[in-house]
């Protein structure tokens, strides 16, 4: 991918060190991810050795205390700085992210101080790739839906069940999974760490998608896999409150993700529209051309600011559930309209595979799907209005 300037509105919550951050980032993943790219595509999964590469580079779990090798930077600004330089620099499909900071929280919170000393070090150095099992054929937004079940026995429990679309799912050395622990209540999960190695749990077929495609999502089959006691995360009835505790922040990620791929694209097809001439002018001379763009930037400004004020709501503990869906929702939409338009404006050019924006497209699509489908975002925003289907 070629260098844009940047046309965006000033970013005001970033301050001297989040710029050299950035630069630093930006160095990384032009060295390390963008000339690797069209591989990992095409082979449908990125390579292992940019974990460790992320990791030697301190890029991952930044939040983890020192004496597991990280950082101890709690500031979200750095993991949304990160996001927005992989996607410009890079692709969307490498997630570091997904290991970093949706799936290793949960060890650091509710892990056995055993399994926090084992996996943390080895998570922060990336010789050790995380990913979360929760989705199933009949079970995606709806939890409530998980047959995925684990039975107790003496030091620990066995695991039986399936799960599908897991991202990260044929590199992880471990993987947590999202089990019902009693049949009888709806929303009485666990949250279970299986290993690499672990005797009954085996990976499926990596799963062929519409877009997204350097980033490997795989089948995970359980069949009597045990699972020791110090590889059950917290109360293993409390797994849903557990899961519920972390959305605002993934929904937020989700909301940075989207802003970044559309803005990315927006400067991609700016370069594009002036150097491409129609009927002997410049596609960017025409009315349409400038209209079009005009109105995309606009939105695009007003929707990045309210991103940003979110963020420093994350820094501040105050980022509530129901203003992470609407950020989610609002942001995947935009990104989804602003990357068709972008399409477009490309002509003939942006069907082509060749053409970044024809991938992008594809890659756009899943954003109103994972972290919670833009129906459930919605539910979720009514149902703080009061409206339910009980009302009277």
């Amino acid at each position: 991918m070629s260098t844009t300037t940047l046309t965006h509105a000033p970013r005001l919550i970033f301050e001297d060190e989040h710029v050299q951050f950035r630069d630093s980032v930006a160095r990384f993943v032009r060295k390390e991810i963008a000339p690797h790219v069209e591989l990992w595509r095409s082979q449908g999964c990125c390579d292992r050795s940019i974990f460790q590469k992320a990791g030697e580079q301190g890029l991952l779990l930044m939040w983890a205390e020192e004496c597991y090798g990280g950082a101890g930077v709690k500031d979200f600004r750095y993991e949304q700085i990160l996001y927005e330089e992989m996607i410009r620099h890079g692709d969307m499909g490498v997630y570091l992210t997904l290991h970093s900071r949706l799936v290793a929280p949960y060890l650091a919170r509710l892990g056995t101080k055993k399994l926090k000393d084992s996996l943390l070090p080895a998570a922060v150095q990336g010789t050790t790739i995380l990913a979360i099992a929760m989705t199933e054929p009949q079970a995606g937004s709806d939890l409530a839906g998980i047959k995925c079940r684990a039975e107790r026995r003496d030091g620990g429990w066995v695991l039986n069940g399936a799960k599908t679309y897991i991202s990260n799912g044929l590199n992880a050395d471990a993987v947590i999974v999202v089990a019902r622990t009693n049949p009888d209540e709806r929303r009485t999960f666990g949250l279970f760490v299986v290993e690499r190695g672990m005797p009954g749990f085996e990976r499926g077929r990596a799963l062929a998608k519409l877009g997204m495609d350097a980033q490997d999502t795989a089948e995970l089959f359980f069949t009597d896999v045990f699972v020791p006691d110090e590889n059950v995360l917290g109360d293993p009835s409390s797994g849903f409150s557990y899961l519920t505790e972390a959305l605002a922040e993934e929904r937020l990620l989700s909301a940075c993700q989207s802003m970044a791929h559309a803005q990315t694209a927006f400067d991609l097809t700016l370069d594009y529209v002036k150097s491409r001439r129609a009927f002997s002018r410049p596609l960017g001379a025409f009315q349409n051309t400038r209209f079009v763009l005009a109105r995309r930037r606009a939105e695009l400004d007003a929707a990045q600011t309210w991103i940003d004020a979110l963020a420093m709501e994350q820094n501040a503990g105050r980022l509530s559930a129901v203003t992470a869906a609407s950020a989610k929702l609002l942001s995947s939409e935009l990104e989804n309209r602003v990357i068709d338009d972008c399409l477009q404006l490309h002509g003939g050019a942006g069907y082509m595979e060749e053409y970044r924006i024809s991938r992008m497209y594809r890659d756009a699509r899943v954003s109103r799907i994972y972290a919670g489908a833009s129906e459930v975002m919605l539910e979720i925003i009514g149902r703080s209005l009061g409206l339910t289907e009980r009302m009277e």
